[in-house]
């Protein structure tokens, strides 16, 4: 699924990115709007990964929608 797809149906997918990254409050999931990069940043706030293991973390979920 690509980037626009995913912007295009972000209230639909937010559910499920919500699912997989609890700790993240629903403003942060209303304001990322299927914003792949602010959502990595987010994780890496929140949870402390390194900027990599974010970013993976978010392509990782893009391919479970697919």
């Amino acid at each position: 699924m690509n980037k626009d797809i995913i912007s295009g149906k972000w209230t639909q997918l937010k559910g499920q990115a919500q699912a997989k990254w609890g700790d993240l409050t629903d403003d942060v999931f209303d304001v990322a709007q299927g914003d792949s990069k602010y959502l990595a940043g987010k994780l890496q706030e929140r949870y402390g990964w390194e900027r990599e293991r974010a970013e993976q973390e978010v392509r990782d979920f893009e391919r479970t929608l697919s």
